[in-house]
């Protein structure tokens, strides 16, 4: 090892070792020397380096605005200057420089020589390329993003808990402004001029974003937005819960969609079921009344009492049919009142299976019932809950072809008791199976297989037991057969 004695060869071993180009130039630009650095910056030896100027080696582009200040330092404007500036390796390729230059005078002032240091900052230089690119490409995505955000009729806000809204388009601002006239600033949970679908006006906690920064996630909640009633708007809302990187909950989207139409439609459907009803049941009455009298009558032809009994049973269906759409015009408008009773719940099933089973077994099919041995009492509407049982096991016989098999089950727990109603007969397909509780679904098997019905008994099934406080629920599997299982509080 050699040993440094003098000061200048300790400032030579420093320059030759230091990660930084360095470099002497000449006041005419020949370069001088170059360390190790700045050789394998420009791929050149350090003897090729001292046959070239600092003009060959700068970019073309770059060139003017160095040798500008170069002059000016010579000039003894400045006394040293810093740029970014390119520079050309020896294969060709472009080299991103950060460049320091100090003159060095001596003592009468005459320039000697530029001590220029050159860092070397290519992959810094492409990155902050890379970096503007990303951010034009995101800013251009985000304008299409707008552009579609807004030209949809669907109101789409972005909620962040602690900020309130952070994204909105234009139909969102629209519908905010109708439910708030004076304004949010941005701000969500806010009452305002918000009503539920029956009509209350909604508190903080109920609105759709509060409930939704909370990530609570829903679809097609129905509220209504405007004081006026001339101007107000049904909107169906849905949210959906936007996650970070590590799963935590960091927001919400709402989609607002205007349903005003629909909602004034269905309405008005509801109203003319309900009033054709209404007109029907008169007529029906005075029909099967005189139908009763007429068979009672003992002295009709056999061939014409047949056709009085057909004639008795379709206006005894029609007035099924009549009955089903009463009910469902009382669900709609809230007007379902229950008579609650304590009652065995356990005869009332016995007494409906009993009912049905010479049905049953007239297509082939058996029943099984399996009910306690003991009174099993609950607080509910007998009638209502007969029609419960009387819907259900009438699609159980509906449904299932000759052979098959029907179980009834009934079962206390500790707050409730559970009914389930289970056949082996067609099932029903996974993509059905959420539609089978709406007004005047008919399911593809049914329509297939032309079996008779209205599309209501399920519906009517829901709206009693969630009226009694209970769920109602199903599985399906085509082929196989259905359970529907049924589940009321013992107490209201």
């Amino acid at each position: 090892m050699t040993e440094v004695t003098g000061g200048e060869e300790l400032w030579q071993l420093t320059v030759e070792h230091s990660p930084v180009g360095t470099t002497l130039v000449a006041p005419d630009g020949r370069l001088l020397s170059a360390n190790q650095a700045l050789c394998d910056m420009l791929g050149y030896t350090e003897d090729q380096i001292r046959e070239l100027t600092f003009q060959q080696i700068t970019h073309p582009d770059d060139l003017a605005e160095d040798l500008a200040l170069l002059d000016e330092t010579l000039a003894g404007r400045r006394t040293s200057y810093r740029l970014r500036k390119r520079y050309l390796h020896a294969d060709g390729h472009v080299v991103h420089g950060d460049l320091s230059v100090a003159l060095l005078r001596d003592t009468d002032g005459t320039p000697i020589h530029f001590i220029s240091q050159i860092l070397d900052v290519t992959e810094a230089q492409e990155y902050a390329e890379r970096l503007t690119e990303t951010s034009r490409a995101l800013d251009a995505q985000h304008r299409y993003l707008e552009a579609i955000v807004d030209s949809v009729d669907v109101g789409v806000a972005v909620l962040d808990p602690m900020r309130g809204y952070v994204v909105v388009n234009q139909r969102h601002m629209q519908l905010v402004e109708l439910a708030h006239p004076d304004g949010i600033d941005g701000m969500s949970g806010l009452p305002g001029d918000l009503f539920a679908e029956d009509g209350t006006r909604l508190e903080a906690h109920e609105l759709p974003s509060t409930r939704a920064a909370s990530g609570e996630e829903f679809d097609e909640l129905i509220i209504r937005i405007g004081a006026d009633p001339l101007t107000q708007r049904a909107l169906a809302v849905s949210a959906r819960s936007v996650h970070g990187a590590a799963g935590e909950f960091s927001g919400a989207v709402l989609a607002y969609t205007d349903v005003t139409e629909l909602v004034r439609a269905l309405s008005a459907k509801d109203q003319f079921v309900a009033t054709i009803s209404h007109e029907l049941r008169t007529p029906l009455t005075a029909v099967l009344g005189h139908l009763e009298l007429i068979a009672e009558s003992g002295d009709l032809p056999q061939e014409l009492a047949d056709r009085v009994g057909v004639v008795h049973r379709n206006a005894m269906r029609l007035r099924e049919l009549v009955a089903d759409l009463l009910l469902v015009a009382q669900m709609t408008d809230g007007r379902l009142r229950l008579t609650r009773l304590r009652i065995d719940v356990s005869e009332l099933v016995a007494d409906a299976v009993e009912a049905i089973r010479p049905t049953a077994q007239r297509a082939g099919l058996t029943i099984e019932v399996d009910v306690p041995e003991q009174p099993l009492v609950a607080h509910v509407d007998g009638n209502r809950l007969r029609q419960v049982l009387d819907n259900l096991l009438g699609n159980a016989v509906k449904y299932t072809e000759p052979g098959g098999e029907i179980t009834v089950r009934l079962r206390q727990r500790v707050a409730s008791t559970e009914l389930t109603v289970t056949d082996t007969g067609i099932g029903v397909p996974a993509d059905e199976v959420g539609q089978l509780f709406r007004q005047f679904y008919r399911g593809s098997q049914a329509a297939r297989r032309q079996i008779p019905g209205a599309g209501l008994g399920l519906s009517i099934v829901r709206s009693i037991v969630e009226a009694h406080g209970g769920v109602v629920d199903v599985r399906s599997t085509p082929g196989e057969g259905s359970t529907f299982r049924v589940e009321v509080p013992v107490a209201p």
